[in-house]
């Protein structure tokens, strides 16, 4: 996979993607991350990116011109009906679709070019988000500063979905969210410490009872903290 950051700030993400399982990725060719300063697509001498929002209102919104030549060149193409098969172009903002697990994987399945664009300041010019966004997406009803720190979240949500991302094949099947459910507890050891003990079934060798007591855990947990989410947990109430 290939992606491609969109940012007034590229210095945010010097290091980020340096570490774990994204660094690992990066090292297998798995995927290829760039990070663009959107100034070095503007034309004029001060290398504007925003300008005041037409109307009146507070703050400053990120002008068009320099997305629009910035996906010219990252994908060939401003007219979204040409896109090359997989491409797809995401806007980062709280106005989006929720970031879950179904469209993490999606994006890690059907998409082998990505483009994010980190929204700052009142927003985005919207015809970049009618005109060429694919993918308007939010980590959360809450407001960041800026779309940075979304960026990282989406990519490592995608990036350890990606086939031999993970040290196990299975690791992001048992994922939390993945079947709808939140994650069963997890024990290492020692069997016990400081008066808590491991409990029986996973010490007794019995893998079916083993997965019994983890599904009946993971509904336990999701039923306290997430009930919300038991109506698409494998059809469960």
């Amino acid at each position: 996979m290939r992606i491609d950051v969109l940012t007034i700030f590229p210095e945010f993400f010097t290091q980020v993607f340096d570490f774990g399982i994204i660094r690992r990725a990066r090292l297998a060719d798995i995927v290829k991350i760039d990070v663009h300063d959107i100034r070095q697509f503007t034309t004029d001498k001060h290398r504007m990116v925003d300008d005041r929002p037409f109307g009146g209102g507070d703050g400053m919104v990120l002008k068009p011109e320099p997305i629009f030549a910035a996906i010219q060149e990252l994908v060939g193409t401003v007219e979204r009906s040409e896109y090359p098969s997989g491409t797809s172009v995401v806007l980062l903002s709280p106005q989006g679709t929720p970031l879950q697990q179904p469209v993490a994987k999606r994006l890690a399945d059907d998409v082998q070019h990505l483009v994010a664009i980190c929204g700052r300041y009142e927003g985005v010019d919207e015809r970049v988000n009618r005109m060429l966004v694919t993918d308007e997406i939010s980590i959360g009803d809450y407001v960041l500063s800026g779309g940075e720190p979304a960026a990282v979240v989406l990519v490592d949500s995608i990036v350890r979905l990606l086939p031999n991302a993970l040290g196990s094949e299975t690791s992001a099947e048992n994922d939390s969210f993945s079947d709808g459910l939140l994650d069963y507890p997890h024990y290492t050891r020692p069997a016990e410490f400081r008066g808590i003990k491991v409990p029986e079934v996973l010490l007794n060798g019995n893998h079916a009872e083993i997965e019994k007591w983890r599904r009946e855990m993971a509904m336990e947990k999701t039923r306290s903290i997430r009930k919300d989410l038991l109506k698409g947990a494998n059809g469960e109430m």
